[in-house]
């Protein structure tokens, strides 16, 4: 059989990365296709995290390569653009870390965060979840836990090894594990972030793509002690339509600012009310517009919004994320599009990371 290698390889370079809305030419994508009897391997590199757009970019390259040889079985391998990290003391296998935040509690930001958490997993991707809020913990009545603990064993070097619970394939530590149900969690500042660090230090979390960090809520000295120890990727706020949540969300993209951490965007929880007699009717009860405008005014992205549905309550309630349950409906919809937009933002920030690597090694 006659193949054109070139042919396949300017073809392939014509696809364009549906995140970026680069081609493959541009991102240098195509590293080798080699051809052995009916066979075509083609090496494909992509910036990650590239696993929610990886079927559809399979999709995409055996099109462009059966184009032109219908009859080729064709394999196609990705791997992931190197970008430049920071030497980590823990968390070495953790590919991402996500903070979701609020400037205030009540606004749904562990719901987003587990549902966050939940819609990666079932992207493909190996993920974990850290429950950061020292005096609520809600994780473990969210995914069924209550009664969960987390595993250990002995170290041979002395010591205890920790792991975190599972639930869903989503690994998860929180405090409430360690807590009885009911038990208030009474810490002064210094204790809290000590709390929090032994479930970022001290648990081995093991390989993973995602790590998502559902942080306290507030912008005080914990956050910034977190945020800055913490090797994050980006950060991803949590707000309500009013204009009182709003103004904390820009109290939250200056934090991140000052520590140096993307803000991959802003997402409006209990956005509208439908009925379920009038699902043709919205109800904008907490004020409308109001994520879009602060995320407007912080010049990051507007991720999305949440309608404030009984069902979302009643499942994250009930002990099983929104987007996990198969009765979920439409609006399963919207959740899975603001984790679409969140790391299709993720994907732009590494692109710019992986062009200040290679104007760096070229001087």
């Amino acid at each position: 059989m006659s193949v054109d290698i070139n042919l396949i390889k300017s073809n392939l370079n014509k696809i364009s990365d549906p995140d970026l809305g680069y081609s493959f030419e541009k991102l240098n994508a195509v590293k080798n296709i080699e051809v052995a009897d009916n066979k075509l391997i083609a090496e494909i590199e992509l910036i990650p995290p590239y696993n929610w757009i990886a079927e559809e970019l399979q999709s995409l390259c055996e099109a462009k390569i059966k184009e032109t040889n219908p009859e080729l079985e064709v394999e196609i391998n990705f791997s992931e653009v190197q970008l430049p990290t920071a030497p980590r003391q823990h968390l070495k296998g953790v590919k991402h870390i996500i903070a979701v935040a609020s400037g205030k509690g009540g606004v749904g930001k562990s719901a987003v965060a587990s549902n966050i958490a939940a819609s990666l997993s079932m992207s493909g991707a190996k993920v974990g979840l850290i429950d950061g809020d020292i005096y609520g913990p809600s994780q473990p009545t969210i995914w069924g836990m209550q009664d969960a603990q987390m595993p250990a064993e002995a170290n041979p070097d002395g010591g205890t090894i920790v792991y975190p619970a599972e639930k869903y394939g989503v690994k998860i530590a929180s405090m409430g594990f360690l807590m009885k149900e009911g038990d208030a969690a009474i810490v002064r500042g210094p204790i809290l972030a000590g709390y929090l660090q032994m479930l970022i230090q001290q648990i081995q979390w093991g390989e993973l793509d995602f790590l998502i960090f559902d942080l306290p809520p507030g912008t005080g000295d914990i956050q910034l002690t977190l945020t800055q120890q913490t090797p994050l990727s980006g950060a991803v706020i949590v707000t309500t339509p009013q204009e009182i949540s709003v103004v904390d969300v820009r109290r939250s993209v200056k934090m991140f600012e000052k520590v140096q951490v993307p803000v991959l965007g802003v997402v409006e929880n209990m956005s509208y009310f439908v009925p379920d007699d009038a699902p043709e009717k919205k109800y904008y009860i907490f004020g409308q517009g109001g994520g879009k405008k602060i995320a407007d005014e912080s010049k990051v992205r507007f991720l999305g919004e949440i309608p404030l549905l009984e069902f979302f309550r009643q499942t994250n309630d009930n002990g099983i994320p929104f987007v996990l349950n198969h009765d979920s409906g439409e609006y399963t919809k919207n959740v899975h599009q603001i984790i679409s937009n969140t790391i299709q933002e993720l994907r732009r920030i590494n692109y710019e990371k992986s062009q200040e690597s290679s104007l760096e090694i070229s001087i």
